[in-house]
Formats: C-alpha cells, structure tokens, sequence
C-alpha cells in the first residue's frame, strides 16, 4: 500500500510504500492486555499499619452480663465506657481484610503478544473510523496514516508547531482537548489529579530534533520517537485508533523491522 508524504504546507510531495506493520491483524484484546500491563507496572504497593484498630486496652467482660461478649473500653465515664473495639464492626476498630503489600497488583504479559500488540496499535491508526469512534476530530486530515516529512522533526517553536499542525489538518482534535477540561469526579480530586482531559494528536518521529520542544505546551499532543513506541501511547485507556502523524522517517524505522 502507497501514501503520501506530504510537505509541512500540507501539499503531497511524494509516495511511499507502507512497511508490512501496517497489515498486522487488528487484535483489540491483545492491545487492552499489554496497556493494562503498562498500568500495573507503575501501580506502588500499600497496606494498612498491621496495628491499625488494635491500639486499644479495651476487653471483653465475658459472659453473664447479657450482652455479647466483644471487647470494650474500661473507664467509668460516658459514653466511652462500654463502647465496643477492637473488632471489625465496631467503630474505630480493626478491618477485617486490610489491603496487603504482599498482593500482586502486576499483570504480566509475554514479550510477543506485547511486541503484537504494538504492530496491531500501529496498523488501526490508518483506520479512519477506529481513529473517529475514538472521538478524534479527523475530518481535515488529507490521509491515512499522515506521513509528513522530516522537516517535521526540527519545529523547535509552539506558534510553529502550531501553524504546521493546523496545515496538516490536526489543529481541530487539539481545539476538542482545549475543550475537555474538567474536574475530576470523586476522591481524587483532592489527590493530585484535579482535572481530566482529554487524550490529542500523537506525533511519532524517527529523531527528535526539536519538535519535543516545540509541542510540550500544545494540549493532548504527544510526541514519541519510534523507538518507544508502545501500546499505551497508540491506544491510550486501551482503545485503539489514536489520530497519529508519522514522520518519513519514523515509517523507514519501522520498515527496518522494530517490533518483530
């Protein structure tokens, strides 16, 4: 299969043929185990303090009292006096299962169905609908897969990088991340994480030279050389079809046998 390569104007210049990476079967079960493999991997281990809930000289009264017989705090004064401890159901008492940093939270996955589904991220990011049920806004975009040349790479500038992605067809899925930004629901809001957003643009190339610099500030773009591509950056949550732009010589890379 033939595509474009097309100009930082946004003008085809030449053609070129895609690397077999591209016909890899479409495996989205393989793709969702090898990100939830990334995911574990960075998960850090915790467990409760082994006397959480024990520190007490609370104790049962035994039996011939009437009432059951779980441990109680000593004391004459009310209300602590009496109140149950110690056990699960109580207030202020232990957890019956408290989280352990023995359990396993890593899920391992063997080196060719990781290297397969990388091949498998990369081949459904020429798929224009995986890339729109996504949520991409893809309508500009001249071609699929985008394949821009190495000129690409040097954009050292944002207002640069901002012009050519607009060219490219791309600035509009960066406008829908700008868009996105919200308040996490729930606990984490108070955990570091405040705000969601959504995922943008991921821009692949064979050797940074610049461009790393030019699109860290743009919202959602991403920017990866090939040779640390992985499953989570191509399919990020684990769905395939991420709006991706390939550098010439990002797709010589991998016609050269990365991830086989």
């Amino acid at each position: 299969m033939k595509v474009h390569v097309y100009s930082l104007e946004g003008k085809p210049v030449e053609e070129i043929e895609l690397p077999a990476i591209f016909d890899e079967q479409f495996r989205p079960d393989i793709i969702k185990r090898a990100v939830l493999a990334a995911q574990s991997a960075r998960f850090q281990p915790s467990g409760a303090d082994w006397m959480a809930g024990k520190r007490t000289s609370a104790e049962t009264w035994g039996k011939g009292h009437g009432v059951a017989r779980v441990r109680r705090v000593k004391g004459i004064r009310y209300p602590a006096a009496g109140r149950g401890a110690f056990a699960p159901f109580t207030a202020g008492g232990r957890r019956a299962h408290p989280p352990k940093v023995e359990k396993v939270l890593r899920e391992r996955i063997n080196r060719k169905e990781r290297r397969l589904a990388v091949r498998s991220a990369v081949a459904a990011t020429k798929e224009k609908k995986l890339v729109s049920s996504r949520g991409h806004v893809a309508g500009s975009v001249a071609e699929f897969p985008l394949v821009v040349t190495d000129e690409f790479e040097g954009l050292g500038r944002a207002s640069r990088a901002k012009e050519i992605l607009r060219k490219l067809g791309l600035w509009q899925d960066v406008e829908r991340v700008t868009k996105s930004k919200r308040v996490r629901a729930g606990r984490g809001k108070m955990r570091g994480r405040r705000y969601r957003q959504a995922v943008g643009p991921l821009i692949v190339v064979g050797e940074d030279k610049g461009i790393k610099l030019g699109a860290r500030n743009l919202p959602g773009v991403e920017v990866v050389e090939v040779r640390n591509l992985n499953a989570e950056k191509l399919a990020p949550g684990g769905v395939p079809g991420r709006l991706t732009a390939w550098t010439k010589g990002a797709i010589q890379k991998l016609a050269g046998g990365l991830f086989t």
